[in-house]
């Protein structure tokens, strides 16, 4: 069984309150837009592999504020290095939602190193997260908003969604006015 990306986004996200949300390029951007623009989101474009280590700037300089980084697989197979670095820092505040479509959507829809079997929770198990799991099923969104919430983390969500291309739901794409509508949205807080 796998996710509707939409679907599990957009639940992950309803009454949000103030979580701050980094999603990566490309279709997890589209899929947090489609879950309705906030400024406490911040857009990548073009930022392949950082998703989670700039997440993890924002929970260290943030501890007061939940955060949760949404890369595709494809984001977190080329930054592979954030989950030691998140490990070792151990930010109690920071969760990491993966995208799993086994595909590098952006390209092409290629297999991702997921499709042969690379596995993102036991990736993140070894580089001593608190928790990781994998999800697989709609019903799993309501303890996964629990965590994003309150759990303590670092914690790693590996969804296992659908591989399909949907339609691009295109937020802001000015990397300066989202910098700064985002601090402006953390400082008013």
């Amino acid at each position: 069984m796998m996710l509707d990306r939409r679907k599990f986004v957009q639940r992950l996200l309803v009454d949000r309150g103030d979580l701050l949300v980094v999603p990566g390029l490309g279709s997890a951007t589209y899929d947090v837009a489609a879950a309705g623009d906030h400024p406490l989101n911040f857009y990548l474009w073009g930022a392949m592999g950082g998703t989670a280590m700039i997440a993890l700037g924002l929970a260290l300089a943030r501890p007061d504020r939940r955060v949760v980084a949404i890369p595709g697989d494809g984001d977190m197979l080329m930054g592979l290095g954030s989950l030691a670095t998140i490990g070792v820092k151990q930010p109690k505040n920071l969760v990491v939602v993966v995208l799993d479509n086994a595909r590098y959507g952006e390209t092409g829809m290629q297999p991702s190193h997921t499709d042969a079997g690379v596995d993102f929770e036991r990736m993140a198990l070894a580089s001593r997260f608190r928790q990781a799991r994998t999800v697989t099923r709609i019903e799993e969104a309501t303890e996964v908003r629990k965590l994003l919430h309150a759990g303590e983390g670092p914690i790693l969500i590996n969804s296992k969604i659908k591989p399909e291309d949907v339609p691009r739901v295109l937020p802001l794409r000015d990397g300066h006015a989202i910098k700064q509508r985002f601090i402006a949205a953390l400082n008013a807080a």
